[in-house]
């Protein structure tokens, strides 16, 4: 199989999650509209609850087969035992699941109200054992994930236009989601003898893949806490609507975040590999630039929002969704965090096998977010649950930097911080300035969306233009490195001993 470059592959993740974010715009303001706060916070408590009983049914193998199938991917044999043991396991996992899921979809009356949209999205989770996208990831094939995923959410977005035209439509809605995001499982198992061969060459070896596997479902279980399990409190303790405001913002927040952590996403694999292979050097290089990338895009896209939340809320949903800028507010935040716990937890320890210690890290996390929940969201509702979620992901990223310390500080001494600071300071307020010297409302007198629509585009050129230009002018390495990939000999001579 051919495996492409670390460039390559993060310009096809970057596209799908370009595509995540462009399609999300297109249909967001829509659906927030047809179905209303209830209609969407149906569909999102469905799919959270759906979330935590596909986190059972997969235990750690969407992470543990990353590293593990990255690691062989050059022995076709032992490749090919390992992908059928783990989709053993898989199977019998997720049966068992399953099984669950049907008694506490009768016993649990919320779960009961809402058992056609469950039952939907249940479709998902039997279908993720033959959909092995973490086989995909592992070989590095981001050319064909990316090529699937773009054709089924166009597929989606035309089916969701036909069939969704009021909020009684919201269990067709559910299940275009579940369409959008496993209808490429089927193509996968289909594609999959392309690559491994399906037959048994030898004795299986379960039990050399159980601990590790259990140790990748303990901090699955512990994330989920904290980004799920926050909606489901919620549609519990409160009312569906508290939760659609809530899942607003969230949603912006998760647009934003894969952003930060895309070029991750295509890293575990490569890095798993190197540290196989014993190729230190080219480890910490690349870990080096992660870091770069996420606070210069982190750090910008969370003081953007944090200021602009109301109009992107506009934008989004109406009016009707001013109850989520708060929430949304008291998220952004985590964008910078989750990018950076990315790096220190998914890039560093889990390929060198501290998956405990991120294990201890995401559990320290998800306990407090947990205790918070309880004691805020009775009181303040969404804003609570989104300050738990805060609090939790920082606790994530200290109790990990403290584990790295010794590595961070070699680390640290070469990151440009006031470089950073600079940059997004300066686009702030050449953002704030044109934003207070346009009188918008007089362009587009009598068309709120079109208002709003403009004043995002012409704020966010200015304010990610400006920090680019700054990052240029102080020659960030970075930022350098990547305009001399670019523009080649423009920029060629001037980044010489960066």
């Amino acid at each position: 199989m051919k495996i492409r470059s670390v460039k390559f592959n993060f310009i096809m993740n970057f596209i799908l999650t370009a595509s995540s974010i462009l399609f999300p715009l297109i249909t967001a303001p829509y659906i927030l509209r047809v179905l209303q706060a209830e209609g969407n916070g149906r569909v999102d408590f469905a799919s959270s609850v759906m979330t935590c009983f596909m986190m059972f049914a997969s235990l750690g193998i969407p992470t543990y087969g990353i590293r593990t199938c990255a690691k062989v991917r050059d022995d076709k044999e032992e490749l090919s035992n390992t992908v059928q043991e783990l989709m053993i396991i898989n199977t019998v996992t997720m049966a068992l699941t399953y099984a669950v899921f049907l008694a506490l979809v009768f016993a649990v009356p919320q779960f009961a109200e809402e058992k056609t949209l469950l039952f939907i999205n249940s479709i998902s989770m039997v279908l993720n054992v033959i959909g092995v996208s973490w086989f995909y990831s592992a070989i590095e094939q981001y050319a064909y994930i990316t090529v699937c995923s773009i054709g089924f959410k166009l597929a989606s977005i035309v089916l969701m236009f036909l069939l969704v035209k009021s909020p009684e439509d919201y269990v067709k809605y559910g299940a275009i989601t579940v369409f959008a995001a496993s209808g490429s499982y089927i193509l996968n198992f289909w594609n999959l003898r392309k690559h491994v061969r399906l037959k048994k060459t030898r004795p299986y070896r379960f039990k050399v893949h159980l601990r590790p596997i259990l140790v990748f479902f303990s901090m699955s279980a512990a994330i989920n806490v904290y980004t799920n399990l926050d909606t489901a409190m919620l549609g519990i303790m409160r009312d569906k609507a508290e939760v659609g405001y809530y899942t607003a913002g969230i949603k912006i927040k998760n647009l934003l975040m894969s952003l930060t952590t895309s070029l991750g996403a295509v890293l575990l694999p490569r890095l798993s590999y190197y540290i196989e292979k014993g190729e230190k050097e080219a480890f910490e290089k690349t870990v080096s630039k992660a870091f770069h990338f996420v606070l210069i895009l982190g750090s910008a896209v969370t003081v953007y929002f944090v200021i602009m939340a109301k109009e992107a809320l506009l934008l989004l949903g109406g009016d009707g969704y001013s109850a989520s800028i708060a929430p949304m507010q008291i998220l952004m935040p985590t964008v910078l965090l989750i990018g950076l716990s990315n790096i220190t937890g998914m890039q560093i320890l889990t390929p060198y096998g501290e998956e405990n210690k991120v294990l201890v890290s995401i559990i320290g996390g998800a306990v407090l977010d947990f205790v918070l929940n309880l004691s805020l969201i009775p009181n303040y509702g969404a804003s609570g649950a989104a300050f738990a979620t805060l609090l939790a992901e920082l606790l994530v990223l200290v109790v990990q930097c403290y584990y790295l310390r010794q590595l961070l500080k070699g680390i640290v001494r070469y990151i440009p911080f006031w470089k950073y600071i600079a940059a997004v300071g300066t686009g702030t307020i050449l953002m704030l300035a044109v934003k207070n010297w346009v009188q918008i409302p007089q362009l587009f007198a009598g068309n709120s969306t079109l208002q709003v629509f403009f004043e995002l585009a012409l704020t966010a050129v200015v304010f990610f233009g400006g920090e680019g230009i700054v990052l240029i002018l102080v020659k960030e390495p970075f930022v350098m490195e990547m305009a001399e990939k670019v523009f080649g000999r423009v920029f060629g001579k001037k980044t010489g001993g960066e």
